[in-house]
């Protein structure tokens, strides 16, 4: 392949990691996400360079997918972020339909999320001495939300008049409602009238978004503060709201819709660590010794 050629391969490609970058700052998506997105899209272009990238079909993708696992023995976790990956930049990106690129999907490992008890939330969040710590670490559980979605919001997403919390463009740029609790509602009226954001609910120093790490940070001290040694990270708050909302009995159809899931199999996971479900059922020995055909 000519000098020229190579050059424009690479300049096409250049271009396409730009568009990419550009099309998950539209979506939002977190910088974590971000950073993965590009790093695994990166390493799928290192693979087929230089092919031009018009002519980049679902073959090269499953054979880049099936060298990962045969020459660098790729968990199931990075084949998959990989895949998400690449399908971003066809379906988004270039705006080919959903079903643009079939690829076996690696079955994930069934990992339960650490959920903390309603006594342990309370603890935590008590444990902040200040009241705007107070007001980011309770409206996480309260309403559900990813850091990224509370960072995000803005003053006139809280709907006062119906309750509600609007969250735009969450994950997978999708809008959704979640609840607006009347005791977060006073704890956030008493922190707006202390601190005054302009634009941002929880902003920083210089009026743009509170920064993650910082809420991080936050999270961290109160845990240790309230002597809870459970492995809690920020998304431990989104889990425990709904583990206690599915406690409390309400629809998993709900919670989905307040989680922003796009499938249900996603919600269904809190099944799993829902205490309260736990107990209601009974061994059935239990059955059988009621009814008298087990005896000791």
């Amino acid at each position: 392949m000519s000098d020229l050629l190579l050059q424009s391969s690479i300049e096409v490609y250049q271009t396409a990691m730009s568009q990419m970058e550009l099309k998950l700052d539209a979506c939002r998506y977190s910088a974590s996400t971000k950073r993965t997105y590009l790093s695994m899209f990166r390493e799928f272009l290192r693979y087929v360079y230089p092919l031009p990238l018009h002519r980049v079909n679902k073959q090269h993708v499953m054979e880049y997918h099936q060298w990962l696992i045969t020459t660098k023995n790729i968990s199931r976790s990075y084949q998959n972020q990989s895949i998400n990956a690449i399908k971003f930049y066809a379906e988004k990106v270039l705006g080919q339909d959903r079903q643009y690129i079939h690829l076996d999907r690696p079955k994930k490992n069934l990992v339960l999320p650490v959920v903390l008890s309603e006594q342990e939330v309370a603890s935590i969040i008590h444990a902040t001495n200040n009241l705007k710590h107070m007001a980011m670490l309770s409206t996480l559980y309260s309403a559900g939300l990813r850091v990224g979605e509370l960072l995000s919001l803005e003053l006139q997403d809280v709907d006062s008049d119906h309750m509600r919390i609007w969250v735009r463009e969450g994950k997978g740029c999708k809008d959704r409602l979640t609840v607006l609790s009347p005791h977060l509602l006073v704890l956030l009226r008493e922190y707006f009238t202390r601190y005054r954001p302009k634009h941002y609910l929880f902003e920083g120093p210089d009026g743009a978004p509170y920064s993650a790490s910082s809420v991080r940070r936050i999270l961290k001290r109160a845990c240790a503060k309230a002597k809870v040694n459970k492995k809690v990270r920020l998304h431990t708050l989104r889990h425990s709201f709904a583990t206690h909302l599915l406690d409390q009995g309400t629809n998993l159809r709900f919670i989905q819709m307040l989680l922003g899931h796009t499938s249900a199999q996603t919600t269904q996971i809190y099944t799993h660590v829902s205490g309260k479900k736990l107990d209601e059922i009974k061994s059935p020995l239990d059955a059988m010794v009621s009814s008298g055909i087990f005896e000791r």
